[in-house]
């Protein structure tokens, strides 16, 4: 089963993405700024390239400052922090093992290229809704008394 498929829609952001000082990526980073400054690279990467990111960017920020505005304890806010940053975490990783893929099959289609795009997708998409049921949980009890506190 080798079918053509069209080119990512990420390649036009390849070339201002990636500098010629990231062409050696294969060597290990001389100190610790250029571990962090690669680091950077992957989630401004993905921050440019990847849709999903975004919104879950915004979303994990909208929890985070609404846990704060409603005064949960710092435990909560923590809960809700670990939980969204795990949301983030996975969608790097599935920006990652996406990218590999890509690079190893080409432009060709095959069912194992789709069984590991589909199990890292699938993993943002358990992480994202444990974060969704437990911002719920925290965030929506305190939101309603203080709608209610109001009418």
């Amino acid at each position: 089963m080798s079918q053509q498929v069209s080119p990512p829609s990420t390649q036009k952001y390849l070339p201002r993405l990636i500098t010629k000082e990231r062409e050696l990526s294969w060597r290990v980073a001389s100190n610790l700024f250029i571990s962090f400054k690669y680091a950077w690279a992957g989630i401004s990467y993905s921050f440019h390239t990847q849709r999903n990111f975004r919104i879950h960017l915004i979303v994990c920020t909208v929890a985070i400052a609404l846990s704060i505005l409603l005064q949960l304890q710092a435990v909560e806010i923590a809960v809700i922090s670990i939980t969204s940053g795990l949301v983030l975490a996975l969608e790097l990783v599935n920006t990652a093992i996406e990218s590999v893929v890509d690079l190893t099959v080409k432009q060709t289609y095959h069912e194992l290229a789709k069984i590991a795009k589909d199990c890292a997708a699938g993993a943002v998409l358990i992480s994202a809704l444990v974060a969704v049921v437990v911002a719920t949980t925290l965030l929506l009890p305190p939101l309603v008394i203080l709608i209610l506190s109001n009418f």
